[in-house]
This record gives C-alpha cells, sequence and structure tokens, in this order.
C-alpha cells in the first residue's frame, strides 16, 4: 500500500468522475481509502499513518478519532483539532462530535470543542446518538441516557438501531429487542438495517431481520451502506454487497474498528 496523504473531498472528486464509492478503514496502521465499483474493490492505500481508533465521513470532510487527537481531512492532509485523544467520532448533520477516554463528549463548532458533558465508555457516536457501556444517550445540549446497557453500536440513519451484549434493538415509541444475542455493529438506512453478530451478519427492519450469508469466518467488526453495503472484519477483509451476493477482498490492516462512506455528492 502506498503511504500517499489524501483528503476526503479529493477522493468526492474522483469518486463522482468515476462512479466510483470510497471506503474509509480506521485500522492499527491508520485510515486506509477504498475504492469500489459496484462489488468489485479497486485500489486501496493507507491515506494516513496513525493510531486510528474510529473514523466518520462527515458533508465536508472526513473525521479520525486517534490515541493523540481528532483529526480532519484538509487540504490533501489531516490537521489535528485540539480535542485530545478520542475513541469515538460521528456527525450530526454538520457538527463533528467527539468522544475521549475519560469520557468527556463535545461538539466542534467554528473550529473549537464545546464541551457536552461526560459519558463512560463510549464506543460509538452516529448522527445525535451515543453508544456507550452504560447504554444509548442522546447529545442535544447535553449527553442523556435513552435506554439499554452494554452497547456497542449505533446506527440512526434510518431507524435508529442499537447493537448490544443481549441483543439488536431498534427505535419505536421505545427501544424493542428485534434479536437475542451479542451485536456488535450496525449500520440503518430509509427501510433497511444491517447489523452484525460475532459469527453472522443479518439485514432487516423493525423486529423482522434474517441471516445474510457473508463468504467470511471472521467476525465482522463495522457495517456501513452507501450504493451497496459494507463491512471490514477485524483481520481487515473487506465485504462488499451491490445487490448481486457478497464480495470479499483482504486488505492486510490488522484492528480493523471502524469504516466510512464518503458522500457521493
Amino acid at each position: 500500500m502506498s503511504d500517499a496523504d489524501t483528503s476526503l473531498n479529493e477522493k468526492r472528486v474522483y469518486g463522482e468522475k468515476t462512479g466510483t464509492t470510497e471506503l474509509y478503514v480506521a485500522a492499527d496502521l491508520g485510515v486506509a481509502v477504498v475504492a469500489v465499483s459496484a462489488d468489485i474493490v479497486g485500489e486501496f492505500s493507507l491515506a494516513h499513518r496513525c493510531a486510528a481508533q474510529d473514523v466518520a465521513a462527515g458533508p465536508d470532510f472526513l473525521a479520525v478519532a486517534t490515541d493523540d487527537d481528532v483529526l480532519v481531512s484538509s487540504d490533501g492532509g489531516y490537521d489535528p483539532t485540539g480535542f485530545g485523544p478520542a475513541v469515538a467520532v460521528g456527525f450530526d448533520g454538520d457538527a463533528l462530535l467527539a468522544a475521549g477516554p475519560d469520557g468527556r463528549v463535545a461538539r466542534r463548532d467554528d473550529g473549537g470543542w464545546t464541551t457536552l458533558g461526560t459519558v463512560e465508555g463510549v464506543r460509538a457516536i452516529d448522527g445525535d446518538l451515543l453508544g456507550a457501556a452504560g447504554g444509548v444517550y442522546r447529545v442535544g445540549d447535553g449527553p442523556g441516557h435513552v435506554g439499554l446497557a452494554d452497547t456497542r453500536d449505533v446506527a440512526t440513519g434510518g431507524t435508529p438501531l442499537a447493537a448490544t451484549d443481549d441483543g439488536l434493538y431498534y427505535l419505536g415509541p421505545g427501544w424493542a429487542k428485534a434479536s437475542d444475542g451479542a451485536f456488535t455493529a450496525v449500520a440503518s438506512s430509509p427501510g433497511r438495517g444491517y447489523a452484525a453478530s460475532a459469527d453472522a451478519l443479518y439485514t432487516g427492519d423493525g423486529d423482522d431481520w434474517r441471516e445474510c450469508g457473508v463468504p467470511a469466518d471472521e467476525s465482522v467488526v463495522a457495517v456501513a451502506h452507501g450504493d451497496g453495503v459494507y463491512g471490514v472484519t477485524e483481520s481487515g477483509t473487506l465485504l462488499v454487497d451491490a445487490g448481486d451476493g457478497w464480495r470479499t477482498r483482504a486488505l492486510g490492516l490488522s484492528g480493523a474498528c471502524g469504516l466510512a462512506v464518503a458522500p457521493s455528492s
């Protein structure tokens, strides 16, 4: 893999010209960018070397949680933001949110960080929801607990979903259990959701879910959606389904922990 810095904006232009989708994988070596066309996995490279803990794609730039700081893509590189060590990043609309290992949750406005409160053991951020050891929290002007416990991941693109140690949950009037078992990752799009457990991947909505046949023996640690459905395993195997079944590609990235899809426009 080449070690060339690549910004999200640069990659979005590339994608618009070629019809490819750009995926970003957070792993032990840093952030890798992968070009995908339908279910064909093309070129991939190490976009930035760092101790990456999480990655999120916003409308205009990429954010990376690292052991040292939150980085944002800018002018072909990745700039520090002054947040400090981070374990999770996410976007609530245009606003960048981050959580630190000390539990601090903050929003970035006008280039600076505003601390919103403290949530211990944050593991995931998506939209206005946090997934943490204590359950699911809604960010708002300050994080407030909204149910569940031992939450590994949250997703807000369609029906809100939560992956917990004791089941997969979806949000209706309240949190309802869709499936028993320990779940590790979720993604949500209008009308369809995706969820990973230690040994299987599922798709569905509400309380109607079915298992997908995935051609990989490794556990999926992150899932995402865009023009297709994407997943990555901890050892760095990328999974792609553009509607005709799953394809896999070993990226050679150990310690994969996050996956983000660049906006198509």
